[in-house]
């Protein structure tokens, strides 16, 4: 097992991880930028390095300075989070020349994945559905013979990667050129890379993804799915396990799906598959998201996993205890608490922070790297915390994860917690019978009561 471990990122993310080092009785290195100097996460590691400046292509981002920390420091792997360098197959590979192992799936498999088409041909081969869309790369007259065959509405989407960056909805001809455009200056800002694919927009559709562990024997584990619906800009606001859209047999498809995917890329680690769902219960890959998630306090809570541990014994070598389907139980449902606006189009709230007040009792779990009087700074992400419950069944973690939000004091910025009190009250969240269109067809009636 390792005794040293490098912890590259910042924020929620790595007060998890590093909390869950010491519990392995192993040490942790942050790192920081100067606008971090104070963070939660660098007083918790037992050592910290500062390396740069507040923006993150000059910090985070920066893989020299991420692996001279590592180095300098004597640290033997590196676990990268989730975003900023989590999917860099670059850093993957600067981690291995160095002598490191990094806490993730091997640098081929990555850079395979991170290529959407390529996913996709590997996906097809393993016998996983896909969304209708181009097979490779698709240039602006490309995708309009493609939307012509598909038929609108179709999805732009970047080929290096997701997070509902580089992504454009196209319901006529008439608007692919400008949403071409826009969509292909947006994905080579967040990725470097402007390249674009075409997929069928299937609607209504929900969004459910499978949680895998794979060791490097070749045992695979899926640890079920969890429900990401519910969405802004294509990034998700509530997360829940089971989903209120899944049958046992559709479910066992699903997880079915995942593991012979796993088998066939050789992956390793901790990985995620994302699938859409349509009306008539079908499935179709999406994407591989080749870290850890946000969202992954759901499946721990009704596995009873813990998957950075996991995920660090797994890149020791360990083993997995068991291959298949993991055993889980009740009810899981997450928020996320960004600092946004939600009356102006989620818009990001910065600030500092007055007040911070979580909620306690039964079954409530809170992720974050806040304390009260914490600066929300505007060069990262606006998630501030995450507020997951765990009940008997699905109506009792609604009334719990409710009852937990009302009791969630935050003052200073604008967040999106009231609004989240109202999703999980509505009659269409309570039903169970609601898609990624949500937000957008339930958004004015919610913002409207929030405001009042």
């Amino acid at each position: 097992m390792f005794q040293r471990v490098l912890v590259a990122n910042r924020g929620e993310i790595a007060v998890r991880v590093i909390r869950a080092l010491r519990e392995m009785g192993i040490e942790s290195v942050a790192i920081y930028s100067t606008a971090d100097e104070d963070a939660l996460h660098v007083r918790l590691a037992d050592r910290a390095v500062r390396i740069g400046p507040p923006a993150a292509a000059q910090s985070y981002l920066s893989i020299p300075s991420v692996i001279a920390a590592a180095t300098t420091t004597g640290c033997e792997a590196v676990h990268p989070g989730y975003g900023f360098l989590s999917e860099n197959p670059e850093f993957v590979r600067m981690c291995e020349d160095n002598d490191l192992v990094f806490i993730g799936p091997p640098a081929d498999v990555m850079a395979r994945m991170g290529d959407k088409a390529q996913a996709k041909a590997e996906m097809r081969e393993a016998g996983v559905p896909l969304v209708p869309g181009t097979e490779g790369i698709a240039g602006p007259e490309d995708a309009r013979a493609a939307a012509d065959s598909l038929g609108y509405p179709v999805l732009l989407k970047a080929a290096a990667g997701g997070g509902g960056k580089g992504m454009r909805l196209v319901t006529g001809p008439h608007e692919l050129h400008d949403a071409f455009q826009r969509a292909a200056a947006e994905a080579h800002a967040a990725f470097g890379d402007g390249s674009l694919y075409v997929e069928k927009a299937i609607s209504p559709a929900r969004h459910v993804e499978i949680q895998v562990l794979c060791d490097s024997h070749g045992t695979v584990l899926t640890c079920g799915e969890r429900e990401c619906s519910i969405q802004r800009r294509h990034q998700k606001l509530i997360e829940e396990s089971p989903s209120p859209a899944l049958d046992p047999e559709l479910r066992e498809e699903m997880e079915a799906a995942a593991e012979r995917a796993c088998h066939h890329i050789g992956y390793r680690n901790a990985g995620t598959f994302e699938f859409l769902v349509g009306p008539d219960g079908s499935f179709s890959f999406i994407e591989l998201n080749a870290r850890l998630q946000v969202e992954h306090p759901v499946t721990e809570l009704v596995t009873g996993l813990d998957l950075v541990r996991q995920q660090v014994r797994v890149a020791a070598g360990e083993r997995l205890e068991h291959g298949g389907r993991a055993s889980r139980s009740r009810h899981a449902i997450e928020l996320r608490i960004n600092a946004e606006d939600p009356r102006e189009d989620f818009r990001p709230s910065p600030g500092r922070i007055t007040r911070f007040r979580p909620p306690l009792g039964p079954g409530v779990r809170v992720d974050t790297f806040v304390e009260e009087g914490a600066t929300i700074s505007p060069y990262y992400d606006s998630m501030i915390a995450k507020l997951i419950v765990l009940d008997n069944n699905r109506h009792l973690a609604i009334e719990r994860a409710r009852r937990a939000l009302r009791e969630f004091e935050i003052e200073g910025v604008q967040t999106t917690r009231d609004v989240l009190h109202d999703i999980l009250g509505s009659d269409e969240f309570r039903s169970g019978e609601y898609s990624t269109s949500f937000i957008e067809e339930a958004g004015a009636r919610l913002l409207a009561g929030a405001a009042t």
